[in-house]
This record gives structure tokens, C-alpha cells and sequence, in this order.
């Protein structure tokens, strides 16, 4: 058995989480941009469906990219490199979360709810959500979005309109985190594709350690404005 929250109620301690479903910390509560960013600070996020009530986890081990992490094939190198799109910053939040959103190949639905939309949306015009977006004579051909917390960025999607579209989006981000003061991207729940970029799985422990030395405040924050430059090693 999970906690129900009541609307703005604290959560319980991460360490109460299920084991299966990894994670499953509790339900209810609300989308609040305060209830949010005290999930962030804990390590606790928001993932349901529309026939589900609010979830809240927090899975351990975390899957993460700490600095020099990231990892692209030489081939992958090679063909942005080739590519050379234009990267931009906070440019179209509302244009990526609606791309993340949109139905793919092999999944029925989305858990990015329109009140889920709404949510980060709220986020983003407080300056506490943010986006990379990718673009090049077509229009927007990838981009990843999540929230800026400290020295963390907790990733929650990305997408791909053209091949490698969200691998040059994320690569971007990590190149420019020094710049932004990112020093861990949270990427939540470990899947192969991530773990082939090089991330790594943080025992709970010490991901909470990284949180409480991280994120020292909530401050908004603003980022600069960009158009491109080389980004990719």
C-alpha cells in the first residue's frame, strides 16, 4: 500500500518507496508548482497516466549523467558534426512538451496529461522549467525539457523529429551545463538507450546526498539567450 496525498501534504520519506513497482512512493496530492518543486528538491517526480491518479516516485538506484558522462559513438560525432543544426535555449517550451506528448511507435498514450502540460508550463513561465531545442532547415528536429533546480537539471523527455535529433539536444545541454551551473542531470529510470549515452546508476544514498549539497536554493533561474554555437566534440 501507497500514501494518498492530500492536496499540498508533505510526502513520505523517499526511503518508503516500493521496490515493485520500483519507485511508487505515493499518490494524490497535486500539480502545484510549489507541491513540484518540493518533489524535485526530494528526488520525487510525477508519472501517470489519464486513467490513473497523481503518482509520485522516486526509483533507486537513479539512473544520472554526472560531468563528462555523456558519451556519443564516433559515428554519432561524425553526423551532427555533418548536420551542424542550430541549438537554441527556452526558445519553445510549449512547442517540446507538446512534441514529447505526441504518440510514438509501440506505446499507447501519453503520461504527459494536458494537466501534466499545464503544470510545466506554470514551471517554465516562473523560470524553474527549461528546454534545449534543436532546429534546422525543416524546423524543430529534436529537444529535451525538464527542471532546473540548483546544480541539478532533472531531465523529463526528449524527442526526435530526425535522426539523432534528441541525442544532439542532450549533448548540447551537457556541453553547455558548466555555462547553465548543471552538475547533475537526473534521467530518472535507467533504459538501454541511456545507458549506451553513459549514464550511470547512483545508489539512493548518495543521490540524496547530490540533492542536499546541490540544491542549496529554489531560485528561478534565467537562461541566456543562444543560437548555436559548436556544441559537439
Amino acid at each position: 500500500m501507497i500514501p494518498w496525498l492530500p492536496a499540498g501534504g508533505p510526502f513520505p520519506a523517499v526511503e518508503e518507496a516500493l521496490e515493485e513497482p520500483n519507485g511508487l512512493l505515493a499518490a494524490g496530492g497535486d500539480l502545484s508548482p510549489s507541491t513540484l518543486l518540493c518533489a524535485y528538491r526530494q528526488g520525487i517526480f510525477p508519472w501517470y497516466d489519464d486513467t490513473q491518479p497523481i503518482l509520485w516516485w522516486s526509483p533507486a538506484p537513479r539512473c544520472v549523467f554526472r560531468p563528462g558522462d555523456l558519451h556519443l559513438s564516433r559515428r554519432t560525432r561524425r553526423t551532427l558534426r555533418r548536420w551542424n543544426p542550430e541549438i537554441r535555449l527556452d526558445q519553445d517550451f510549449a512547442g517540446v512538451i507538446d512534441a514529447c506528448a505526441a504518440p510514438r511507435a509501440g506505446q499507447d498514450g501519453t503520461w504527459i496529461t494536458r494537466d501534466m502540460r499545464d503544470a510545466y508550463l506554470r514551471l517554465h513561465h516562473l523560470g524553474h522549467a527549461h528546454c534545449v531545442t534543436v532546429h534546422d532547415d525543416q524546423g524543430l528536429a529534436g529537444g529535451i525539457y525538464g527542471i532546473h533546480l540548483g546544480g541539478v537539471f532533472f531531465g523529463e523527455s526528449m524527442f526526435s523529429r530526425r535522426d539523432n535529433g534528441s541525442k544532439c539536444a542532450l549533448a548540447a545541454l551537457w556541453a553547455l551545463a558548466p555555462e547553465l551551473g548543471i552538475q547533475l542531470l537526473d534521467a530518472q529510470v535507467e533504459n538501454p538507450h541511456l545507458m549506451r549515452l553513459g549514464a550511470v546508476l547512483m545508489p539512493r544514498q548518495e543521490f540524496q546526498t547530490a540533492l542536499r549539497t546541490l540544491i542549496t536554493d529554489s531560485t528561478p533561474r534565467t537562461w541566456p539567450y543562444l543560437r548555436s554555437p559548436p556544441v559537439i566534440p
